[in-house]
């Protein structure tokens, strides 16, 4: 049996270009939980994250489309820990054989206010738009916005993580053999003040990066990193691309990624293969079976001793 910790994307949960409706994300959701138990029925001790790219930027904007003033970042984020948790944890409880305990937990995480990701805003939230409309709505709102993809979307803020607030209580249900959904969306972003307190930030914490030192900090086996596309590619979008089967901490380190797709997910693999030494994948959320089992998918392991 191993412990591991499973990231769902934003995009393995809600798919690129699909309406953000709630018929869509359960759907996907329900589609993911079949996954998640099928790596259950094999033993395994499940911590489960997610995205929420998508759903904390539609968040924003109907507070805003309603007339009201926007509930800031980190409230959105618990709002969606707790709406895609409840969803998740629900579908699980139907697609699991068998007794089996599962928890929602919403989950601060600690940022660093000085963190240079506040000056330059790289993480996608929110639908996708066309050049013009990008443009438009960042003249209007004073948003910053980049190209994803083929489209453009809204980017934050996106801090590294610096501790998880709740990781003893998460350490405590995993010991007593409790299925933990957490971290949901990178986590609440908080940070400290001088006199100890702490306070939410404006921001959206990067999943992948929270979702590795969660599991370097439980001590996981592996860290399963699930998305719409089976792999991690060189050459993406060009007749020379090429999909990566396992790969050492240190080939990847001498490739380059892009900063708002693959780049955070493949910084996250290294970063906890390199301090635990053990298993980082990265595939198809339908693959989650077969990339824990090496067939499957881009699993990154360490590089030989030199």
């Amino acid at each position: 049996m191993a412990r591991v910790v499973v990231a769902l994307g934003g995009n393995a949960l809600l798919r690129r270009g699909e309406p953000v409706r709630a018929s869509t994300q359960r759907e996907n959701i329900r589609r993911a939980a079949h996954s998640l138990a099928q790596l259950m029925a094999q033993g395994h001790q499940l911590v489960i994250t997610h995205g929420n790219g998508p759903q904390v930027g539609l968040l924003a904007l109907q507070g805003e489309a309603a007339g009201k003033a926007a509930f800031p970042l980190d409230v959105l984020g618990a709002e969606t820990e707790g709406m895609i948790g409840y969803v998740l944890q629900r579908e699980l409880d139907n697609a699991h054989a068998g007794p089996a305990r599962f928890a929602t937990l919403l989950t601060q995480v600690e940022v660093d206010p000085g963190d240079t990701a506040f000056r330059s805003p790289s993480k996608p939230v929110g639908p996708v738009y066309t050049e013009a409309e990008a443009g438009q709505l960042a003249a209007q709102r004073g948003w910053s916005v980049a190209r994803d993809g083929s489209a453009w979307r809204r980017v934050v803020a996106s801090p590294r993580p610096v501790r998880i607030l709740e990781i003893e209580v998460i350490r405590l249900l995993v010991e007593q053999a409790v299925t933990v959904i957490c971290t949901g969306g990178g986590g609440i972003p908080v940070a400290r003040r001088a006199d100890g307190t702490y306070v939410g930030v404006e921001a959206v914490i990067d999943k992948d990066h929270a979702s590795g030192l969660l599991a370097a900090e439980l001590n996981a086996d592996a860290l399963l990193m699930l998305t719409d596309v089976p792999a991690v590619y060189t050459g993406w979008g060009t007749p020379a691309q090429r999909a990566l089967g396992e790969v050492t901490t240190r080939d990847l380190a001498a490739m380059a990624f892009a900063a708002g797709s693959m780049g955070p997910k493949v910084q996250a693999a290294c970063d906890f293969v390199n301090r635990t030494g053990g298993l980082a994948g990265i595939g198809a959320l339908e693959d989650a079976c077969a990339i824990l089992a090496h067939r499957s998918g881009t699993r990154v392991v360490p590089a030989p001793a030199t």
